[in-house]
C-alpha cells in the first residue's frame, strides 16, 4: 500500500448559513448580541440556522477518481467550493496537495468584457502559469475549445456551450494535480462531452486526481472508482461507485414514493367520497401498494414499494436449456418469474444489461412492446392490461439474438406499476441488481467482430471507372 499523502483530505467539514427573515433581523444580529454581552446578558440570535453540510469526511488519493452524487440542494456545490478554497467551512478542515483546476459554475473566473484569448491568459495566470507557459499551451487550448474566430470576441457574447468549451480547455491543458468538475459539462453538445470524458480519462491515467459531480449515473459509474452520496448535507453512502449509484437510485425512489403518497392522500382528502357498493375493485394507486414479503435477495441489491416481487431471473438458449455462455448469433432467452401479493394490473416487467465495466448496454420492458402494438393498432394482447391476482406467480419470457461483443454481462430486473401506458407515470415495485449473469465469447475462426455490439455490417465491391487523365 502506498504511503503517499492523499491529494485531498476532508475532515469533519460542516457549513452553516444564517437565514434572516428580514433585513431588520440582520441589523439586530450585528448590534444587539454585542450590547447584551456588554450588559452581562446572554446573547440572543435573530436568525435561523441552515446547515448545508454536516460532518463530511473522506480522502482522495493521488490518481484516484471520486464521484459525488446527490439531489439538488444536497450540498454538492458547497462541498466543492470549500475544497477549492472559495468558501470557508464553519467547522472542519480541508487539505489539498498540488495544483487544482476546477470547473464549477459556468463562466466562473472569466471577465465578461475580455476576449476569449485574454481570458485564457488571465485564467492561466490564476492557475500559476507564467506567460511563457501559457504561450506554449495556447495552440492546444484553442484547438480543444474549437470556437474559431470567437476566440477574439468578448466572452459576454458567448453562448453557454462556447463558454464551457473555453473554460474546460484552459483547465485541462494546465496538467493539474487535482481536477474538480461540477455539472458544467452538461451544457456541452454530445461530441464535446465525449472529448471531455476522453481527456478526463487520460488525465486520471497520467496521475491526476479527479473529483466529479454529475447526475448522470452512468458517467459516475464509468469515470470514477469510489463515490460519496450526499443527502440534506450529510454523507449517507461511501464506497465503490456501483454500490453508491444503487443507493442513489434507492434514495430517489424513496423521495418519489413520499411525494406520490402525499399527492394521493391530498387527493383522497379532497374527494372524501367512499366507493359505491358493487363497483369493481380499482387498480391500486401507487400509495396503496403494500410492502409485500421480503424476497430471497440481499436488501443491498434491491429496492421498491413491494406488492409484486421478482423471484428469479434465469438465462436459456433457443431450445430452452439453461445456459450462461453465448456466442454471437445465438438466441438469448431471459426468463423472469414474479410473484404478486396483491391484485393489480398495469405492470411492466423489464431488464437492463450492463457489461463488467458498468456501462449500460440495453434496457427494455414489456411496456416497450405494448407501446409499439398500440401505435400499430395491433390486436395482439397487451401486458399492461393483464390483471394478476393476489398470491399469483407468473413468468415473462424475453428473447433476442445475442449480438453482443465478448464480455461478462449483468442482468438487472424490475417490475413497475405504470399509471399510463407510456412510461410517463411510473412506480418501482421491485428492482434487483445482479439478478443474473451471462458471458459472451467469440469463435474467431467462424465469425468475428470488435466492439460492444454486432451491427451485422455487410460489404459490397464496385468497380469504378478509371480516370482518363
Amino acid at each position: 500500500m502506498s504511503c503517499e499523502a492523499p491529494a485531498i483530505e476532508v475532515r469533519g467539514v460542516s457549513k452553516r448559513y444564517e437565514m434572516y427573515a428580514t433585513p431588520r433581523d440582520r441589523l439586530k444580529q450585528f448590534l444587539l448580541p454585542r450590547l447584551r454581552r456588554s450588559l452581562g446578558l446572554a446573547p440572543r440570535n435573530y436568525y435561523d440556522e441552515f446547515w448545508a453540510l454536516r460532518d463530511i469526511s473522506f480522502e482522495v488519493g493521488r490518481g484516484e477518481s471520486i464521484g459525488i452524487l446527490g439531489r439538488n440542494g444536497s450540498g454538492k456545490s458547497t462541498l466543492l467550493q470549500i475544497i477549492t478554497g472559495t468558501l470557508a467551512p464553519t467547522t472542519g478542515s480541508v487539505v489539498t496537495r498540488g495544483r487544482i483546476a476546477a470547473l464549477l459554475e459556468l463562466g466562473s473566473g472569466f471577465n465578461p468584457d475580455f476576449s476569449g484569448r485574454e481570458n485564457v491568459y488571465l485564467n492561466g495566470a490564476l492557475l500559476g502559469l507564467s506567460r511563457e507557459e501559457i504561450d506554449a499551451r495556447f495552440d492546444a487550448i484553442a484547438a480543444f475549445a474549437d470556437i474559431g474566430e470567437h476566440l477574439d470576441q468578448p466572452v459576454k457574447t458567448y453562448s453557454s456551450g462556447m463558454l464551457v468549451r473555453l473554460a474546460f480547455a484552459v483547465q485541462v491543458q494546465v496538467s493539474p494535480d487535482i481536477l474538480i468538475v461540477d455539472e458544467a459539462l452538461a451544457v456541452g453538445d454530445a461530441l464535446f462531452q465525449k472529448r471531455c470524458f476522453q481527456r478526463i480519462e487520460k488525465l486520471v491515467s497520467d496521475g491526476t486526481s479527479l473529483l466529479f459531480v454529475s447526475h448522470d449515473q452512468e458517467s459516475i459509474r464509468t469515470l470514477t472508482n469510489r463515490c460519496l452520496l450526499l443527502n440534506h448535507g450529510r454523507g449517507v453512502a461511501w464506497g465503490n461507485s456501483s454500490s453508491v449509484v444503487l443507493e442513489y437510485r434507492r434514495l430517489l425512489h424513496a423521495d418519489e414514493a413520499a411525494y406520490f403518497t402525499a399527492v394521493t392522500q391530498a387527493a383522497q382528502a379532497r374527494a372524501a367520497l367512499p366507493a359505491e357498493a358493487g363497483e369493481p375493485e380499482p387498480t391500486p394507486a401507487p400509495a396503496d401498494l403494500g410492502p409485500g414479503n421480503p424476497v430471497p435477495r440481499s436488501e443491498r441489491l434491491s429496492f421498491g414499494d413491494g406488492g409484486v416481487h421478482v423471484i428469479s431471473v434465469t438465462t436459456h438458449d433457443g431450445a430452452g436449456n439453461p445456459c450462461s455462455v453465448f456466442y454471437p448469433g445465438q438466441r438469448l432467452v431471459i426468463r423472469v418469474v414474479c410473484e404478486s401479493k396483491i391484485s393489480i394490473d398495469r405492470l411492466c416487467v423489464g431488464v437492463r444489461l450492463r457489461n463488467k465495466e458498468g456501462v449500460k448496454i440495453y434496457s427494455w420492458g414489456t411496456l416497450n412492446q405494448d407501446m409499439s402494438r398500440r401505435f400499430m393498432a395491433s390486436l395482439a394482447p397487451l401486458f399492461w392490461t393483464q390483471r394478476v391476482s393476489a398470491g399469483e406467480r407468473f413468468e415473462v419470457v424475453l428473447e433476442c439474438d445475442c449480438d453482443l461483443g465478448v464480455n461478462l454481462y449483468e442482468i438487472q430486473a424490475s417490475v413497475t406499476y405504470e399509471e399510463t401506458p407510456d412510461y410517463l407515470s411510473q412506480r418501482q415495485l421491485h428492482w434487483v441488481d445482479e439478478a443474473a449473469f451471462f458471458q459472451v465469447l467469440m469463435r474467431n475462426d467462424e465469425y468475428f467482430f470488435g466492439g460492444v455490439v454486432d451491427l451485422r455490417m455487410h460489404a459490397r465491391w464496385r468497380q469504378l471507372e478509371q480516370s482518363t487523365k
